[in-house]
């Protein structure tokens, strides 16, 4: 049925704007994960939401603990309906379920925060299987529970006075950097599954189209009725 609902909803689409749907899903990956993890300034979660659209990722974990986020649309500028946000929020200790959560789905926890075990960004291996990178609060940082479950420490290289970018700033060099990397990668199977691109058309028709649910309520009253659609 998702198969036939998408091909209804496209015929209220243009062809160049399906034909970009599947342009940028060629590229559009799930090998790598962004998680932000309580952040107070909405702007600056709004960012990576747009640096992520940017640079294909196509999946963002966003954990509630103290601070609730709302997108910033002057800043994110449309990027959060083409990406696909889970949220936790429901326990008392989300960062914790995030990270049990993303293990499950065969992804290492690799804190963005400078450690005694650190990875320098460039000798960063990302043959190793998936990856969640995980971003933290602008004043406190990544919590101690992240920091205790964490797979892997990322570093990146700096060598001024200040210590510590923009978490904005992070996101956008290090998704950088390694987004490049994978899509030159011959080895890693990091595009989408065919399922998974089936989910994610259907949900940017969604976002796309005018009254999708009423076309969709139409939907399944026509397809009841042989010969109707």
């Amino acid at each position: 049925m998702q198969t036939e609902l998408i091909e209804y909803l496209s015929t209220f689409v243009t062809p160049e704007r399906l034909t970009l749907f599947k342009k940028i899903l060629k590229n559009r990956t799930s090998y790598f994960t962004v998680v932000l993890e309580d952040i107070y300034q909405s702007q600056n979660a709004s960012a990576v939401l747009r640096t992520c659209d940017c640079f294909g990722i196509q999946n963002v974990n966003v954990i509630e603990n103290r601070n609730t986020f709302d997108v910033n649309k002057e800043v994110a500028l449309g990027s959060s309906k083409w990406l696909t946000i889970r949220k936790f929020a429901e326990s008392r200790n989300n960062s914790l379920q995030a990270v049990k959560t993303l293990k499950k789905e065969g992804f290492r926890i690799v804190a963005t925060s400078p450690h005694t075990n650190d990875t320098l960004l460039d000798e960063f291996d990302i043959e190793k299987g998936k990856a969640a990178f995980v971003f933290g609060s602008e004043l406190p940082g990544i919590s101690e529970t992240i920091l205790n479950e964490a797979d892997e420490y990322l570093k990146i290289p700096m060598f001024g006075f200040t210590e510590s970018f923009n978490i904005s700033v992070s996101a956008a060099i290090i998704l950088h950097h390694l987004t490049h990397k994978l899509l030159h990668n011959e080895t890693i199977d990091w595009q989408l599954s065919p399922e998974e691109k089936e989910e994610i058309s259907l949900q940017w028709l969604r976002n796309t189209v005018k009254r999708s649910d009423l076309l969709e309520q139409l939907f399944a009253k026509q397809r009841n009725q042989p010969g109707k659609i």
